[in-house]
Formats: structure tokens, sequence, C-alpha cells
């Protein structure tokens, strides 16, 4: 025989061995089922199974934690988009206050310092109201007064709403009274009006 015969049944022979070895370790059939094929096993191509039944697809549910409503995204481009006006939001006015009156102080830290005094005759000049003690008394004094009594005060109190001008001795030399910012009352002797203001 030719040897050129000899290797052509070789190769057939070892292709039909190949192709029932293959094709048994593939699709799982036992060996005697697939042996009578031969070599037209061999030669058929071997697809995986595909499923019968009808494919679904539904959208995965969203993470943990995430929102699930659709996020919008930007319109396609080439769409027309109606843009709505947007109305301005106006503030709600706030609640002021009106400013309240100016408080007046009272009492005898109030009236503490330099005054402007003037009498019914329209003279003036200066009264000074101390915080420094003078026996039961503050320390007082006048400079520049034309009235002979105003002149001599040297001392002042205050009790019940009202200063009092000392001179000397304790003689009362006016007795004046708050109000606003300034003391209005009289001269004791003469009852003739004093006015004292800063």
């Amino acid at each position: 025989m030719p040897r050129q015969f000899l290797s052509t049944v070789a190769l057939v022979a070892l292709a039909a061995s190949l192709g029932a070895c293959s094709s048994s370790r593939l699709d799982g059939p036992s060996r005697g089922s697939r042996a009578g094929l031969g070599a037209q096993a061999a030669l058929e191509p071997v697809a995986p199974a595909m499923p019968s039944g009808p494919v679904t697809s539904a959208p995965l549910a969203p993470p943990p934690g995430a929102s699930a409503a659709p996020i919008d995204g930007p319109p396609p481009v080439g769409t027309d988009v109606a843009v709505t006006p947007s109305t301005p939001v106006i503030a709600e006015p706030t609640y002021v206050p009106p400013p309240a009156p100016p408080v007046v102080s009272s009492g005898r830290s109030s009236v503490v310092g330099s005054w402007n005094a003037k009498d019914a005759t329209g003279a003036t000049c200066k009264v000074s109201l101390s915080s420094a003690p003078a026996l039961d008394l503050y320390k007082a004094n006048a400079s520049g007064c034309a009235n002979k009594d105003l002149a001599k005060v040297t001392a002042w109190d205050y009790r019940d709403g009202e200063v009092y001008l000392y001179q000397p001795g304790g003689t009362v030399t006016a007795r004046l009274r708050q109000g606003g910012g300034a003391l209005d009352g009289a001269l004791s002797k003469s009852g003739a009006s004093l006015a004292l203001a800063r």
C-alpha cells in the first residue's frame, strides 16, 4: 500500500476518535450513543443551549438610601422647552417698633453736676451740685449769682423728688422739682421762681 493512503486513513481515524471524545464531553450524552456517528459528529458545530421561555425586563430597584423618583435630565437637543416667567418673591415687611421716648433719669445721681441758674429777673449764674458729702448733705457752690441768697449756697440734698439748696447754718435757699431735664422751683425767702438747666 502506498504511504500516502496509510497516512490519510490514520488521519480520518484520528479525527473520528477526537470528534467522539469532544462531543461526549461537551454535550454530556454517553459514549455509546454518539459512537456510531463517527466523522460526521466531529464536523457538526456545537451550539450552546438557548432558553425556550419568553424573556422579560424590568427596571432595577434603586440602591439603599437613594430616591426612587426618576431624575429629570435636560431635554434632548432640538426640542422646544416652554419657559415660564418666574414670579419675584416679595418678603413680608418686618415690624419695627417706634422709638421709645427718651428715659429721663431721676434721683440724687441724676442732678449731680453743673447747672445754669436763672431767677425771676432773668439774671443767670452757675450752680454746681457735687456728690461729695458734707455732713448730712452734699457740697454745692454758686458763682456769679446776682441774687444774694443764691450766691450763699454751699450744700444741697435730694428728698422726696425735690432738690433743696442750703446756705451755711442749714437755711433752705430754694426748693426745686425735676421736670424733664431741668429743675424748676422757687427761692424760699422771696418766693420768686428759680430754674436750673444744663
